[in-house]
């Protein structure tokens, strides 16, 4: 059903004894979070012991109705069957940079790119998201409590396990892995999506939606759309195998 590149079929490996997870853009939708990891332990459980580490590609915040309740949820303490491992998306940067260095100019990009529901789900009232120039930016971000504040500023830049290194957006091509800026790790996308350039990993992310998923080379993409399509994504990877659960198959 989904082509895999040369190099992604069959050169890239995780460590012996790790069984990995990765879970694309939830934005809001805690519905098919909790379906998915409730597929993904079972899918685990199946395949035997192993160290399992799940890991979220960023975007669990906007466009969707539960974003705080994403958070609250982690917090509280996801099913215990793996170690979590959380990515900075580009949407949860926005939130931060409203939160710490706030600006108009920022503050209507966030809100016409998923922030209004955002403070929506944290009690904002519509009048201040209706006009916001009216108000102070301490009038949105104070909604935002200090222990989602502590979560969303802890969330790393990139994950490696063996071949694969797991991102938000992707890497800027011909660049060494250490030398990447955090605003291409969240931001880009032509340049990587359309380069046929071998990173020295497979790049496992999200941010660009795509109908099915898409296994190339030199990146795996599992960004379905979730907050639209109703099909949230995770790529399982074990050695030099990998598959695909999909909330809605």
């Amino acid at each position: 059903m989904f082509g895999l590149g040369r190099k992604a079929a069959t050169g890239a490996q995780v460590p012996d004894g790790l069984r990995i997870y990765a879970i694309g853009d939830v934005h809001g939708r805690l519905d098919l979070l909790r379906a998915l990891l409730t597929m993904v332990q079972a899918d685990d459980a199946a395949r035997g012991e192993a160290e399992t580490h799940v890991v979220m590609l960023g975007d669990l915040i906007d466009r969707g109705p539960e974003l705080a309740e994403i958070i609250d949820y982690f917090l509280a303490g996801p099913p215990p069957f793996a170690h979590y491992h959380f990515i900075m998306g580009n949407h949860e940067e926005m939130l931060l940079k409203q939160i710490y260095e706030p600006s108009e100019e920022s503050l209507a990009h966030f809100l016409r790119f998923g922030g209004r529901e955002t403070f929506e789900s944290y009690g904002v009232p519509q009048r201040v998201l209706d006009m916001p120039e009216r108000y102070s930016f301490a009038g949105l971000t104070d909604a935002v409590p200090a222990r989602h504040r502590t979560f969303l500023s802890a969330m790393e830049d990139m994950v490696r396990f063996g071949d694969y290194l797991f991102v938000h957006a992707g890497i800027r091509p011909d660049v060494p892995i250490d030398e990447q800026k955090p605003s291409d790790l969240r931001w880009i996308r032509q340049q990587f999506l359309y380069s046929d350039v071998d990173h020295g990993v497979v790049v496992v992310h999200g941010h660009t939606i795509t109908e099915e998923p898409e296994l190339r080379p030199n990146r795996i993409g599992i960004d379905t759309g979730a907050f639209q399509s109703g099909r949230l994504t995770a790529l399982g990877l074990e050695g030099r195998g990998k598959w695909l659960i999909v909330t809605g198959d």
